[in-house]
């Protein structure tokens, strides 16, 4: 039988090598691989006659080969498939129809007639065209079927397709969102939505407009998450934490969501679970926060750290985001300190829990001019709490929270820049002890593993901070008592953590699930003398009937073998 997505991989391999890499940032192409891409069209079911098929940046055309190769090898087969795809790049377009008329070949092998188009256009300007009818209409878009990997790039608020997706009332700041938006809106009823995007959408206030759209119009039966940032799209370099989702328009959302999880596209050994969509999007969250937690000993974190009964308002702190842009405020910093300056905070200042400052050797600036048209930038001085707004690759942590204590660095205010949150008690500095106990737990293993839950990225929105449950006073006071300003290992502060806010958690090795063959008890973890997994407190609770995890070994059960 005639593979279309043979002659789409090849065509992509060449093409790949030949593309300007300036160009392909320019338009935020990533390209499938055949593993990826025979996955996503496994997971789309339509049962019509007749299959409208779109693929919105089609690239070389793979994920609509792969889709045309699955069909193909299924008993029941629709009777005709009309493909759209849709492509810019004017080198990639003869590529793309080599690929589609192997897909018209391959259908009409085994009796399917196949009609393909290739669109040479901007697919948000087509489908904006096509979705505000106005005063003057024009065609008519509409699929039952779409499957893609959208182009990752932001673009500004006065840009183009920011002022094109306006006419649709789509509110977003990234091609994809944008092209996920738009076809979601271009489906019919019942219609189905594959796409492999980055994780970041699932949380963060950008992204809040979109996630409410996807939410409202789709009902979300699958999330598959990968371990490995780099593996889903090797040949392009790409460092994101990706997700493929599939869900359907139109339809009530099921009470249940399959969660999916593997390392690589090749990894035999995954994990699925069927989650209640209340643990996937909270009720009454207002962020409408997706959290995709991977397995039991996952989500026994997630209902300790959902338990604890405070929110930064019963605290009565707030977060914000550090005031000084380095390039706004190039005019008063200075390198190292000076008769006119108070010390100015970067994340390069942090120093295992607490600040080292001044830093000769950091190229960032170590002071800010303070004066009356620079002290709007700093905060007075005092002990604050700050956060990391990016952390780096190699961090164990994402969450990495520091000290900043003006008996250690002294100073009449300070300032920190934009690349820090701090904590403050309605902008004034918080108590010694409080500050410490906060410290300790925001630095703490749990609160690490239940944050990856619902970030899939490096970066740590003061909305994210401000959307988590914390500790009493009363407990942050007793846990920084506890600690007393000293700052032990990892192990040693998670004991402590555990041990004073009565939390029952592990401190993870990696983003991903333990692998187990079992579904007895939480995953991993060594045993007590009672039998009970006892590791930093872990014991197992017990998860809703409704909950089940499958560990599939067999890789026929989740990727289809090749054609």
């Amino acid at each position: 039988m005639l593979d279309p997505l043979v002659s789409a991989e090849k065509a992509r391999r060449a093409v790949s090598r030949a593309l300007d890499p300036k160009r392909r940032s320019t338009l935020g192409q990533f390209f499938t691989p055949p593993t990826t891409a025979r996955f996503m069209a496994s997971l789309a079911d339509p049962r019509r006659k007749r299959i409208r098929f779109l693929d919105p940046g089609a690239g070389a055309g793979a994920l609509t080969a792969a889709w045309v190769a699955e069909i193909c090898s299924r008993t029941h087969r629709p009777e005709e498939v009309a493909l759209t795809a849709f492509e810019i790049d004017q080198d990639l377009l003869p590529p793309l129809r080599q690929t589609l008329a192997a897909c018209e070949r391959a259908c009409a092998e085994v009796g399917i007639a196949c009609k393909w188009e290739v669109r040479a256009e901007d697919f948000i300007e087509a489908a904006v065209c096509a979705l505000d009818k106005g005063l003057f209409p024009t065609e008519s878009l509409a699929f039952d079927l779409a499957i893609l990997n959208p182009p990752y790039k932001k673009f500004r608020a006065e840009s183009r397709p920011r002022q094109l997706l306006r006419r649709v009332s789509v509110e977003t700041s990234n091609l994809y969102t944008a092209f996920l938006a738009l076809v979601v809106m271009l489906l019919d009823d019942e219609g189905e939505l594959v796409a492999i995007t980055p994780r970041s959408f699932c949380n963060g206030p950008y992204f809040r407009p979109f996630r409410r759209h996807l939410l409202s119009n789709v009902n979300l039966r699958r999330v598959h998450v990968f371990e490995s940032r780099d593996d889903p799209f090797r040949d392009d370099d790409v460092l994101q934490e990706n997700v493929i989702l599939h869900g359907v328009k139109g339809v009530r959302q099921e009470r249940t969501v399959r969660i999916s999880w593997s390392r690589t596209p090749e990894d035999q050994n995954v994990v699925e679970r069927a989650v209640p969509f209340r643990r996937v999007v909270r009720p009454g969250d207002a962020q409408a926060f997706i959290h995709l937690v991977l397995d039991r000993e996952g989500q026994a974190v997630a209902d300790a750290m959902e338990r604890l009964p405070c929110t930064l308002d019963d605290l009565g702190l707030e977060v914000s985001t550090g005031r000084v842009v380095d390039f706004r405020a190039r005019r008063w910093l200075r390198s190292q300190p000076g008769a006119d300056t108070v010390p100015l905070i970067h994340p390069t200042h942090f120093d295992g829990g607490g600040v080292q400052w001044p830093k000769p050797t950091t190229k960032k600036a170590n002071a800010i001019v303070y004066n009356s048209s620079s002290a709007a930038l700093t905060v007075p001085s005092g002990i604050y709490v700050l956060v990391k707004r990016f952390s780096a690759k190699e961090e164990r942590r994402r969450v990495v929270a520091a000290v900043f204590d003006d008996r250690i660095v002294a100073c009449e205010a300070v300032g920190f820049e934009n690349h820090l949150n701090y904590f403050h008690e309605h902008g004034a500095a918080l108590e010694r002890l409080l500050a410490w106990g906060l410290s300790a737990f925001l630095n703490s293993s749990p609160l690490d593993m239940y944050f990856r839950q619902f970030n899939g990225h490096t970066q740590v929105n003061a909305a994210d901070l401000r959307s988590l449950r914390y500790p009493t006073r009363a407990a942050l006071i007793e846990l920084g008592r506890k600690l007393r300003g000293n700052i032990p290992s990892q192990d040693a502060l998670d004991a402590v953590v555990v041990d004073t806010l009565g939390l029952r958690s592990r401190r993870p090795h990696s983003a991903g699930p333990r692998r187990s063959h079992t579904d007895e008890g939480l995953v991993g973890g060594s045993k007590s003398h009672d039998g009970s997994n006892a590791h930093y407190g872990v014991r197992s609770e017990a998860l809703p009937k409704e909950v089940g995890t499958k560990h599939t070994r067999d890789r026929s059960a989740v990727y289809p073998p090749s054609i």
